[in-house]
């Protein structure tokens, strides 16, 4: 905001400086003869300028090193001298450029109708006062802390025309509505100006969102129960997560098939595919390639609504359970704008940050699938404070601590619903017992 920084300084927004086109014969850079035209043309100057400089240059020339050292300062000032109306007119036709420039942007978001209240106040002071640039920036400072409620402040920032700028910046107070020799003239425009933003209609709230979209989805983490293969769906890009995503550390690329193919029964999981040919594929073992999607063909899948209905058609007539979005950059783009053709079911996960993180999801989320042959219990035991012990709770389980071991350690004992002994489970890594 104009009101938060010193005067005179050009706002953020200004266009850089646009230098005069070269000419076709203009020599290296590092060549450099002050006599040669051509040399100052290769460092930004206008053909105007760079004759009258080499000009300058031949007609006041280094005297030798020979020569004694009264004549050369002589000879140094005198080119000095020379060269200070060339040098005025340069900076009075920059600084017109720098005025010219910035009143055309502030003119162009004028026009576009995004430009705010303080940057009207610039054009008001060219417009009304025939300020400049810098006078034009000041008086919309004081404009905008008077229209704030804020107390009268200039900030000098050390340039010439304090005078002016001071001026001008207590005759945007004034039209502001500020009165410097009122007592009370900051607290009565701090009341108006609540209650003008008391008055402005509030704005419209977000609607909310049918589903969440899969880049706010959680990490993988413990919470969640072991399901079966067959109820599992994992959604992959064609690009390795190495290039997707690099991490701080150097590591070998994540190769999902020997991921995959490591775990018993993950025939069963359905696996989507994002490939940038075909867009959403069922393939079992994704083909991966070491260049990721470019953003401008993640656009045009995006905008295409066959992708969606291709997804919808690839997990209709599945139930799951389990959802791991295994993508990053564009290719969560892209799942994003097709959110609505995913499932809604109990546990929704992504991986995130860094590729050694990704990897450690992608391990633990596929750990946590089985074939359904077997019982699996697998996570961690929250334990608690009971009456007369310890007991711990995971899911349909329930711990509890018998007492000291015969020689050395606890007993606990393991229940299952109804506090019957359970028997007939496997652990997540052993065989049932």
């Amino acid at each position: 905001m104009l009101q938060s920084q010193p005067t005179g300084i050009v706002p953020a927004g200004a266009f850089p400086l646009v230098r005069s086109p070269r000419d076709a014969e203009a020599v290296e850079p590092d060549y450099f003869d002050s006599t040669d035209m051509r040399c100052w043309l290769t460092r930004g100057q206008s053909v105007e300028q760079a004759t009258e400089l080499a000009l300058i240059w031949r007609s006041f020339p280094d005297l030798p090193p020979t020569a004694p050292l009264e004549d050369r300062m002589a000879r140094g000032r005198e080119r000095i001298a020379a060269m200070k109306p060339l040098n005025d007119a340069i900076a009075a036709k920059t600084e017109a450029e720098r005025q010219t420039r910035n009143f055309a942007f502030m003119e162009s978001r004028a026009r576009e109708g995004t430009i705010v209240d303080s940057e009207i106040a610039i054009l008001h002071g060219r417009d009304r006062y025939g300020y400049d640039w810098d006078l034009a920036v000041a008086y919309a400072s004081g404009w905008t802390a008077a229209d704030a409620g804020w107390e009268h402040r200039f900030c000098a920032d050390g340039s010439r025309r304090q005078d002016a700028k001071r001026e001008a910046y207590d005759r945007g107070f004034a039209d502001g509505g500020g009165d410097q020799a009122d007592l009370f003239d900051a607290a009565r425009r701090s009341n108006l100006a609540a209650i003008r933003r008391d008055n402005q209609r509030p704005a419209a709230p977000l609607p909310p969102r049918a589903r969440p979209a899969p880049s706010s989805s959680p990490k993988r983490n413990d919470h969640a129960r072991p399901t079966r293969w067959s109820r599992r769906l994992l959604i992959v890009s064609d690009a390795t997560i190495e290039e997707v995503t690099p991490g701080l550390m150097r590591v070998s690329s994540l190769r999902l098939v020997d991921e995959i193919r490591a775990r018993p029964g993950t025939e069963a999981m359905t696996i989507v595919t994002i490939d940038r040919h075909d867009g959403f594929v069922v393939n079992g073992c994704p083909v991966e390639t070491k260049v990721p999607i470019a953003a401008y063909r993640a656009d045009e899948m995006i905008a295409d609504p066959s992708h969606g209905d291709a997804l919808r058609a690839i997990l209709s007539g599945h139930d799951f359970d389990d959802v791991l979005i295994a993508v990053q950059g564009d290719y969560l783009r892209i799942v994003d704008a097709f959110a609505s053709a995913l499932p809604l079911c109990a546990n929704m996960e992504r991986s995130q940050n860094s590729l050694l993180q990704q990897r450690a999801h992608l391990r633990c989320w596929l750990d946590r699938g089985y074939d359904g042959t077997d019982n699996l219990g697998a996570g961690h035991i929250r334990w608690g404070k009971a009456i007369k012990g310890l007991t711990g709770k995971l899911g349909e389980f329930t711990a509890r601590h018998v007492g000291p071991a015969p020689r050395r350690g606890h007993l606990i004992r393991i229940e299952a619903e109804g506090g019957t002994l359970a028997e007939g489970y496997g652990a997540a890594f052993t065989a049932a017992g």
